[in-house]
């Protein structure tokens, strides 16, 4: 399954909060999208007070490589 297109356009964390959630959409198994949301979701509120813009977009990186692996298993 290929990620989705617009990848790189991803610079804010609500851009990348969209992004991953769509991701989710096209997994296959609703177990696998509610656990996968689960973990977006989980993976922002443990964020939310980070403000070094470096390291957004260091953890925006991050994110999108690993949703890229998940939708290519």
């Amino acid at each position: 399954m290929a990620p989705l297109p617009n990848a790189e356009l991803v610079k804010s964390s609500l851009q990348l909060y969209r992004y991953l959630l769509r991701c989710c959409k096209q997994l296959p198994e609703e177990s696998i999208r509610q656990h996968y949301r689960h973990a977006v979701r989980q993976s922002f509120k443990v964020h939310a007070d980070e403000d070094d813009p470096e390291r957004i977009q260091q953890i925006i990186k991050r994110a999108i490589e690993d949703a890229d692996w998940v939708m290519n298993k």
